[in-house]
């Protein structure tokens, strides 16, 4: 049986406060400020209108629990201490609060990013991307074991914000090629893993090339004495956030990946798998609105019968597809994260990710949809190369076994 290890949380918050407190109070002053704001809603925390055009866009609809207290401290240009577990929406609050004080006509680096591996450089550059969409935003991951001669060519073109790993980073800076005049915003990202993969000199190094008064924010599932020494001497008055994990537990479900390569051929997976489906009630779940219709509609033209429900839709609509899908009549429902709380029908005994979600901490809102009540439950996961990294941040925040869907999968259900 698939579950999450039993006390997996990585510390004991209270000792941990003490210690750091401890380690970090200068002259009896404490080194941290306080931030205690809370946005329920992305439209509440003053963002620009095209920010927030990409953030619903990307499939946002509601802020993740660090999102609600750590974007906008950030937007006003403090420092800050960001800790939480991987993939709680870290990166989407640094991104955020990125994207919202760049001044678009200026195209120079005026934000730095630095995180330990290539694929994770890669994989930011991607959000970044989709959250700037409507900005305009230039940006470059600068990695090694690339050409040095390209990343010169793109640095002197022109870029707003550079994400990239510290040795390259480093060489772009003592060249010359990455101008560090108007940097303005500095991200440390999985802080812990970098100190710990022995980046700590290449980072002070770096800290030494970047402009005196700039805005520091570090992100981290864990503060080691390393990570401590590094804020406290480079941070002014941080505002430090601790987002808990949920101490909920996915015992009972057994999950499984199906390796569908591109999205174009997720649809047919699904159809593949329809007759099974139906042999019980089935949740199936897709990023935006816009999927659930497009997906609705592909579904019924092939004749498969299917409900939708998303959050654009009339209360009273909604109110009467629930209770067709509570009552049987209808087998399969086609609906979006902000829904996902919300389901609460104790025959669903199988959910699909037809999209993985944006943020890890929704995959147990989603699934923890089947099996409930001490039933068994399945999920199943599409996963494509470009969604290969978030099942691998699923895996860790939750610290389960994801397998391959077995052949003779009806058996389970």
């Amino acid at each position: 049986m698939t579950g999450v290890a039993s006390g997996s949380s990585q510390f004991d918050a209270h000792q941990y406060d003490a210690k750091m407190n401890q380690l970090l109070s200068t002259d009896g002053q404490e080194f941290f400020t306080s931030f205690d704001e809370v946005y329920e809603s992305f439209d509440s925390m003053g963002l620009q209108e095209n920010l927030l055009r990409g953030l619903y866009a990307y499939g946002f609809e509601k802020p993740s629990a660090i999102q609600q207290r750590g974007i906008v401290p950030f937007c006003r240009g403090l420092d800050v201490i960001q800790q939480a577990q991987s993939g709680t929406g870290k990166t989407a609050t640094f991104c955020s609060g990125i994207l919202q004080n760049i001044d678009y006509d200026l195209v120079q680096c005026q934000a730095l990013a630095l995180v330990p591996t290539r694929e994770l450089a890669r994989q930011i550059e991607k959000v970044m991307r989709a959250l700037g969409d409507y900005l305009g935003v230039k940006v470059h991951a600068c990695v090694g074991g690339t050409s040095v001669r390209e990343d010169q060519r793109i640095l002197q073109a022109g870029v707003h914000v550079v994400i990239g790993t510290p040795g390259r980073v480093l060489d772009m800076l003592k060249r010359q090629y990455l101008r560090s005049d108007c940097i303005k915003m500095f991200v440390l990202d999985e802080a812990d893993e970098m100190l710990s993969l022995g980046f700590k000199d290449q980072i002070y190094d770096i800290f030494q090339q970047l402009p005196s008064n700039i805005q520091v924010g570090v992100f981290s599932a864990t503060m080691p004495s390393e990570a401590l020494e590094l804020t406290k001497k480079f941070m002014n008055k941080p505002v430090r956030i601790l987002v808990k994990r949920d101490e909920l537990t996915l015992e009972g479900i057994k999950q499984f990946y199906v390796n569908v390569d591109k999205e174009q051929w997720k649809f047919d997976t699904l159809c593949d798998l329809y007759e099974t489906l139906t042999i019980t009630q089935c949740v199936i779940f897709v990023n935006t609105r816009r999927n659930v219709d497009w997906l609705t509609d592909k579904m019924r033209s092939r004749d498969h019968t299917v409900s939708a429900i998303h959050g654009e839709m009339e209360q009273n609509t909604r109110d009467i597809i629930m209770r067709e899908f509570r009552s049987g009549s209808s087998r399969v429902l086609i609906t979006t994260d902000l829904m996902a709380r919300g389901i609460d029908v104790q025959q669903v005994s199988l959910v699909i990710n037809y999209d993985l979600p944006t943020q890890p901490e929704n995959y147990l809102h989603r699934i923890g949809r089947s099996g409930r009540f001490g039933r068994k439950g399945v999920a199943i996961n599409f996963v494509t190369s470009d969604s290969e990294r978030m099942l691998h941040d699923i895996k860790n925040f939750y610290q389960v076994v994801i397998e391959e869907l077995p052949d003779r999968f009806g058996d389970l259900l």
